[in-house]
């Protein structure tokens, strides 16, 4: 049986879509859409050379282009000769490797005994290092049944989310303490807004948020409000725990007058959100000194009223950060961590780590399938 030379990955559903659009592009070649049954893969037969280029350049559905090396029997010490066999001629001295296996079908080991046998195996032949992060060369073993289809690509070709070079925001929301005046108004009003407040705060994992009321209000509607906010901390809460690496911080909720909170706070940075400040952009030095000299940082967020006018004379910096637009109520304060986060970025590096629950750089839901990253 011919071996195929290519394997196409594609978003589930997308197989026979871009099996066609193959085959359009590279009329010599045959598509095989959903082998054995499984969604998402296409198998390519009749290469004659360039046929990746072609297929990552014209078949936008193709999520994946891998040049198949070797097809053997799905057994890990098959698999293991096989990688033993290969592996010299794809790794240069110094270099570092990792076997990612993906398994679909029903077999009598793990896709992690296959990635111990044949890193070992390629390891005991090249005396190469084993990196399970960053590796240099990234050795593909697709099992689909009774086949294992071999590959090498460079470490480039797995997307993460951190990397060399990317700073974990979360040190920097962990910061900010969020002072979000209240919206009032009709009592379903109040209680939907109250929930997309909460949700976006937990999402960030700020701090704290602080409930700052200017003077009286009314009870009911403030306190609609609030429960809002704890039931969208809850349900975004609840999301984060189980998709996450790491156990994620629950946002903690106070409320204090907010002219009352400037006072308790006074020698605290506080910088007031609204449209009469100077832009972002032209305060990064201004906002990188407040923050990360400060153990706690007041970000002041107005609702259907703005901030006091008479606050903005003991605030730190009036900050606009998007001139001409008005941000409703409940993307003003993302919009914020958003900003701060997309102009400080690149000096995160310096910012002392609080607590090792918000360092973690590996987040995503567990991966339920059978994916092992052993080597």
């Amino acid at each position: 049986m011919e071996k195929p030379c290519l394997l196409i990955k594609t978003a589930l559903g997308m197989e026979r879509i871009a099996a066609s659009r193959i085959e359009e592009a590279l009329p010599w070649v045959k598509a095989q859409p959903s082998p054995r049954g499984f969604r998402g893969l296409v198998l390519v037969y009749g290469c004659r050379g360039g046929e990746r280029e072609i297929i990552e350049e014209k078949v936008v559905e193709a999520d994946r282009v891998i040049p198949i090396i070797d097809v053997v029997e799905a057994d890990p010490g098959r698999i293991a000769e096989a990688l033993r066999r290969i592996a010299p001629r794809h790794l240069k001295p110094g270099e570092c490797f990792a076997i990612r296996t993906t398994r679909r079908g029903r077999h009598p080991f793990t896709s992690i005994d296959v990635n111990v046998e044949a890193g070992a195996a390629v390891k005991e032949e090249t005396g190469a290092c084993v990196n399970l992060s960053f590796p240099d060369k990234i050795f593909l073993v697709e099992i689909i049944q009774d086949k294992a289809l071999l590959a090498v690509v460079p470490g480039s070709y797995e997307w993460k989310k951190m990397r060399p070079g990317k700073n974990p925001v979360i040190r920097l929301f962990r910061r900010i303490s969020v002072v979000q005046m209240p919206y009032l108004g009709p009592l379903d009003a109040c209680r939907n807004m109250g929930v997309r407040v909460g949700r976006e705060v937990q999402n960030f994992e700020v701090r704290e948020l602080v409930v700052a009321p200017a003077g009286p209000v009314d009870a009911r509607q403030l306190a609609e409000f609030l429960l809002g906010v704890f039931e969208g901390i809850e349900s975004r809460y609840r999301i984060q725990a189980r998709s996450y690496h790491r156990k994620p911080w629950r946002v903690p909720v106070i409320v204090q007058d907010i002219h009352q909170l400037v006072r308790d706070r006074r020698g605290e940075p506080v910088i007031v959100l609204e449209p009469e400040g100077e832009p972002v952009s032209k305060v990064a030095d201004e906002l990188w000194r407040l923050v990360s000299g400060a153990k706690r940082v007041n970000l002041l967020v107005g609702s259907r009223e703005g901030i006091p006018l008479g606050i903005y004379r003991f605030a730190d910096l009036v900050v606009d950060i998007a001139p001409g637009v008005t941000l409703s109520t409940e993307y003003a304060a993302s919009s914020a961590l958003i900003a701060l986060a997309t102009i400080l970025h690149d000096r995160l590096s310096g910012l002392g780590e609080e607590s090792p629950s918000i360092t973690s750089s590996r987040e995503g839901r567990e991966a339920k399938a059978d994916n092992g990253d052993e080597a």
